[in-house]
């Protein structure tokens, strides 16, 4: 397989000439607000790899979804995280599937990590194409020393603040939240990457409904190195949403009945991977009768 770099050296430069992206994230700047010039290559790079067959099921359910963020209710898109690419898949899919999808790409905000705006500026350079808020995850303060901790807390709590903020304004816009469950992309090498992290109990428990979407066959494949480096190949996608699913209903029937002393933001954290792998293993059936075709 070719890395991406080798595969699209070319569109990677074109963006990074368009980029006006923040390279270093502070409270001013947490909200960003997608490039449609950088979207147009990025959708092209994604068309290149999409096999005949790729497409959206659960197009009903993201409309709907849309129709009560449209009303003023707070919307949560909660995908599986497989590659860079996700995000971009979901939105072009989305938008290519008719009816109201261009609505549903252009309502889509996703809650991304500052390291994709901070550690490589073609990384940051194709994030430049969606609307995001950025934030700091807590697990960035790890490794660090104490000095370099004290100083990483204090702007930390500045960023997420911030961007506590823009998402309590965005979120009765009419807009979609997207965040990744998982807080990090799937490691093959490290099963617990796909573990929920437990922060996402409180993105549940202050929003109204929510959607989960699976995504069967990878288009990027994550490497041990630098983000830039993951190798590229052609597959058939499958991006399933699921029906729309009350926040407060679901996080009732996952903490139902558990015992002392056990984490229950954990617990809802849990039951969103569970539902999702579900989801996966059920989609995965019928992508590979879609491969045989």
């Amino acid at each position: 397989m070719e890395t991406l770099v080798s595969f699209f050296g070319g569109q990677i430069g074109k963006a990074l000439s368009l980029s006006k992206i923040p390279t270093v994230i502070n409270e001013h700047n947490v909200f960003q607000e997608g490039d449609p010039e950088i979207l147009a290559i990025l959708d092209e790079m994604v068309e290149k790899l999409l096999l005949p067959g790729s497409g959206l099921d659960g197009k009903e359910h993201l409309e709907e979804l849309l129709v009560l963020a449209e009303s003023g209710k707070s919307c949560l898109l909660l995908p599986e995280h497989y590659s860079n690419l996700d995000l971009s898949i979901i939105s072009l899919m989305a938008r290519k599937a008719g009816g109201r999808g261009n609505d549903i790409g252009n309502s889509i905000i996703a809650i991304a990590g500052m390291k994709l705006n901070e550690d490589n500026p073609a990384v940051a350079a194709f994030t430049g194409a969606y609307n995001k808020i950025v934030i700091y995850p807590s697990r960035y303060l790890s490794g660090l020393d104490a000095k370099e901790k004290k100083a990483e807390f204090i702007r930390s709590n500045g960023i997420n603040r911030a961007a506590l903020k823009a998402i309590n304004e965005q979120k009765v816009k009419g807009k979609l939240i997207l965040i990744f469950p998982s807080g990090t992309r799937y490691r093959p090498w490290d099963p617990g990457s796909k573990r929920g992290v437990r922060e996402i109990d409180s993105y549940i428990r202050s929003f109204d409904y929510l959607c989960l979407v699976a995504i069967n066959g990878e288009i990027l494949h994550i490497q041990k190195t630098d983000m830039i480096n993951d190798e590229v190949s052609k597959d058939l996608v499958r991006v399933t949403v699921s029906p729309v699913i009350s926040c407060a209903e679901f996080r009732e029937k996952a903490r139902a009945s558990i015992p002392e002393g056990v984490d229950r933001k954990q617990v809802v954290c849990d039951a969103v991977m569970a539902e999702l792998e579900k989801m996966h293993i059920a989609a995965e059936e019928k992508r590979q009768l879609l491969l045989k075709v």
